[in-house]
């Protein structure tokens, strides 16, 4: 397995919430690693609410995650 994650240190907030994102997408990914599968079941998530609420929930939790390691870019301008 390559590395994708070097580190959670992005420079602005919307660099975080974008790592956030992808650390959701990789997840799936890594979960379900065969793209036919992904591909099929997409029609079935991606007209439910609840599965998009749950989704949206999953970049939350990584972007608080993101945000304390970054110390809430406490430091930027």
């Amino acid at each position: 397995m390559t590395t994708w994650l070097p580190t959670l240190k992005t420079a602005t907030p919307q660099e975080g919430y974008e790592l956030a994102v992808k650390m959701a997408r990789v997840a799936i990914k890594m979960t379900q690693p065969d793209a036919e599968v992904r591909n099929k079941l997409r029609p079935v998530y991606a007209e439910n609410a609840d599965a998009l609420i749950a989704s949206s929930q999953v970049v939350a939790t990584h972007f608080a995650t993101v945000a304390a390691a970054n110390d809430y870019w406490r430091d930027a301008t």
